[in-house]
């Protein structure tokens, strides 16, 4: 049988080669998928944690919330000023008060608050004398567990002493509601929500 050839193992070799040619194939296939897969879930979770930090506030009121009167006090006397202590929540992020702006509402009118002096990031000893504060105005009038410079930046542990002074139409008469809200440039605002007493004094508890 001279000439009589075999082409069986060349057969056997080609099939060898398109099925390791599919398996490199679907291995490739397969790496790109898992990686897109991977590349989703990662922007996935940048964006809920995105979500989360702009959805939720740094800022807490720590203890009472404080209504003071330069006028008679009495059931005619009004609130012009307002006082509060804020820190961070636990794990919160520090807040440049600097870039921080607050307004003030009721149910006429909504007023943004102007800052009573110039700050920035870089400031040293931002404290304000309250008795400086001018009508729609705020000021950072105390820090407290700050042993540094005393700058604009609300870092973990810090507490700033917030005053706002509020311009004559303004004044919070008794029983009347009223809203504070603190705007970070970054993440939500903490907005304070708050009812004069029926009787005015000097200085009163808001609730």
């Amino acid at each position: 049988m001279q000439g009589y050839r075999s082409y069986d193992a060349f057969t056997g070799l080609e099939a060898a080669i398109v099925l390791i040619a599919f398996v490199v194939v679907a291995a490739l296939f397969s790496y790109v998928v898992l990686g897109a897969g991977f590349f989703t879930t990662q922007k996935a979770q940048e964006t809920v944690y995105s979500g989360v930090g702009m959805a939720s506030s740094s800022l807490e009121i720590l203890g009472d919330v404080y209504g003071n009167s330069t006028g008679v006090g009495g059931t005619n006397a009004e609130i012009d000023g307002v006082m509060f202590v804020t820190g961070l929540t636990a794990g919160g992020s520090s807040i440049d008060f600097s870039r921080t702006t607050i307004t003030y509402s009721n149910k006429d009118n909504v007023t943004l608050v102007q800052r009573s002096s110039s700050i920035d990031s870089t400031s040293s000893n931002v404290v304000v004398d309250r008795s400086t504060v001018g009508q729609n105005e705020w000021a950072i009038i105390d820090i407290q567990n700050d042993d540094s410079d005393k700058g604009a930046l609300l870092e973990n542990q810090e507490q700033f002493t917030i005053y706002v002074k509020l311009d004559t139409p303004n004044y919070i008469s008794k029983n009347e509601d009223f809203s504070i809200d603190i705007r970070p440039d970054q993440g939500a605002a903490y907005s304070i929500k708050r009812t004069a007493p029926a009787r005015i004094y000097k200085m009163n508890v808001l609730y």
